[in-house]
């Protein structure tokens, strides 16, 4: 039905975006932690890229999906399938960063690479709704092997479904991604669904990035 694989120049992250990733709230990081969050920014402004690849088919892929996936995906009349990914070039400077020793920036650009994987994964569903409406068309969340009860070898089963066209993502023999600041999963489409608040009540898994954000 749809098959795109676009990049864009450029995202626009601000500090805060980190600092809510970093755990910080209601209370403000010191001076030194905020200085050494914009020194990171800057030096990885030229890769803050949103890359993402999604294609779209009709017929439910022979996943292993959980009660809480297949509930929300039950109306759904075709599904997206996409990858996500903040880039091997934002890879290669979390790698500089370890070799060098500097535990703070390690642990920021950690956090910022999971912050751009997640904003690409939102451009993706900005991009893919922009691809619906003509057909009148909502989505579902999007949902990913590792979370909400689906099991993260299923990895194995998704990324063939691409023809090798996963945005230069590849996948280990234990089912990771890399680079490892990627997304990846399957959101449905149609008239009848809709984009839910996530059911973290139902779900059991507490180390979700979700359940950061929604307690």
């Amino acid at each position: 039905m749809f098959n795109k694989t676009l990049k864009y120049d450029e995202m626009a992250i601000a500090p805060a975006d980190i600092y809510e990733q970093m755990g910080y709230r209601d209370a403000k990081p010191d001076e030194a932690t905020r200085r050494e969050v914009l020194a990171v920014v800057g030096e990885v402004r030229p890769w803050l890229q949103a890359q993402y690849c999604y294609f779209v088919q009709q017929a439910l892929p022979a996943f292993a999906l959980s009660p809480i996936i297949r509930g929300q995906l039950r109306d759904a009349e075709a599904y997206a399938l996409f990858v996500c990914t903040a880039g091997q070039a934002y890879e290669d400077y979390q790698h500089r960063l370890q070799a060098e020793g500097d535990l703070l920036r390690v642990y920021i650009a950690d956090m910022l690479g999971s912050v751009v994987a997640e904003r690409a994964a939102d451009r993706m569903e900005e991009h893919l709704q922009q691809s619906i409406d003509k057909l009148r068309w909502r989505h579902t969340n999007r949902f990913s092997p590792g979370y909400c009860g689906w099991s993260v070898a299923e990895q194995q089963q998704l990324f063939p479904l691409f023809g090798g066209q996963t945005c230069g993502v590849s996948l280990t023999p234990s089912s990771l991604m890399v680079p490892i600041k990627s997304v990846s999963g399957i959101i449905g489409l149609g008239s009848r669904v809709s984009r839910r608040d996530y059911s973290c009540d139902l779900c059991h898994f507490a180390g979700c990035y979700k359940r950061r954000v929604h307690p």
